[in-house]
């Protein structure tokens, strides 16, 4: 069974995506910890990250840090911290998070629920086309 982050690639589900190339996509948690928290997928579907090909976890970890030095500018915040729980959906990913303090980074917390219009703003202030 397909995981959703694979419908999400496969574009049965539609998503807020900030950016993507041929092997990753980085895209809006719809039920983010804090305003800003992304999501760094491998387009194919493996269930740990640990078990992604060694050149390809390495990639998407420079992928990830792409986007992580480009939120960093465009969000109000100390950092931006990483997080692999992979708890929730069989699918290697990786949190990246707007922090002030490290209970932001506190998954188990109550989530936000942005409206899509938030989501649309939040996409679009993130978007690769948008970087200073």
């Amino acid at each position: 069974m397909s995981s959703i982050f694979s419908k999400i690639v496969s574009g049965e589900i539609p998503s807020y995506t900030i950016e993507e190339n041929n092997q990753f996509m980085a895209l809006l948690d719809i039920n983010p910890l804090v305003e800003g928290h992304v999501l760094v997928i491998p387009k194919i579907e493996v269930d740990r990250i640990y078990s992604l090909p060694d050149s390809l976890l390495q990639d998407m970890i420079l992928f990830a840090k792409g986007v992580s030095l480009r939120m960093e500018k465009l969000i109000a915040c100390k950092r931006i911290g990483w997080s692999v729980i992979g708890l929730e959906v069989p699918h290697a990913h990786i949190h990246l998070v707007p922090i002030n303090s490290a209970d932001d980074l506190n998954f188990t917390r109550i989530k936000l629920t942005p409206s899509a219009s938030e989501l649309k703003l939040m996409q679009e202030k993130l978007s690769l086309s948008n970087t200073p």
